[in-house]
């Protein structure tokens, strides 16, 4: 029987790899992406028929919710990925508070309200569910300037802790899975952006602080998404995986820079 998944933050990079891997096992994914341009993949896309594109902002309810209906209409809802972020350096001898609380919330609203939506929806089709947070290496091992968005996936991390705690007895799983850094759209076009040597140290840099040697493709974030969703993860929940290539184990970074 075919089930029906929701990603948040989907038109490109780990959403979108996440979103694929879903559609290729046979399931509809409905697809939310606030950049309505970044949803052209997905009618484009060899798999069109089991890709929803729906353009809106993933912490606004009235989204979620259309999401969640979209979903539940192709076939039972079954799982809900929270990956949708805002990347906005902040600190607190520079920024305001205000400033910086805001740059909190863009990220951990978007996860909540997730949440929030997709626990309602299991609820009230009495039926088990599970959600993945997309967190980060840095809730762990921070990076000077990133105040705001490692408080906020220290924060989500301890969201699937407490959701997991409060509605496992309501067969309802939630994970989080941390990678460290990715090759996506974001990370290929800033390498673009510096002059060849920079680029290149760049590679050597982040090689260096994965013991693998070298940074993840999006696939390897979605195959670990798609394992915490499925029937084979059953008994994991109020888990954040490491998906970092060791980054974390190793703790050392030369993003590492001084005021």
């Amino acid at each position: 029987m075919n089930r029906s998944y929701v990603v948040t933050g989907a038109g490109r990079g780990i959403g979108r790899a996440v979103a694929e891997r879903l559609a290729a096992a046979g399931d509809p994914v409905v697809v939310i992406e606030q950049d309505p341009a970044a949803l052209a993949w997905t009618t484009a896309h060899p798999l069109g028929d089991r890709l929803i594109g729906l353009a809106g902002d993933a912490a606004d309810e009235r989204v979620t919710e259309r999401a969640a209906d979209t979903a539940e209409a192709a076939a039972p809802l079954a799982g809900w990925v929270n990956n949708a972020a805002v990347f906005r350096d902040a600190s607190v001898h520079s920024a305001t508070t205000r400033r910086i609380l805001d740059l909190i919330a863009a990220n951990l609203e978007t996860a909540m309200t997730g949440c929030a939506t997709a626990v309602r929806r299991f609820l009230a089709a009495a039926t088990p569910g599970a959600i993945v947070n997309v967190s980060s290496h840095q809730a762990r091992q921070a990076v000077p300037g990133s105040l705001p968005y490692v408080t906020a996936k220290a924060a989500i991390e301890g969201m699937t802790r407490a959701l997991a705690v409060e509605y496992g007895p309501r067969g309802i799983r939630v994970n989080a899975v941390a990678p460290g850094s990715v090759r996506t759209e974001r990370y290929t076009g800033f390498l673009a952006s510096q002059e060849p040597e920079a680029a290149a140290r760049v590679e050597e840099q982040m090689a260096a602080v994965h013991p693998l040697g070298r940074v993840a493709e999006a696939d390897e974030i979605a195959t670990a998404v798609a394992y915490l969703l499925s029937p084979e993860a059953g008994f994991i929940t109020g888990a954040t995986v490491p998906v970092d290539g060791g980054r974390t184990v190793l703790a050392h970074d030369p993003e590492t820079r001084s005021l």
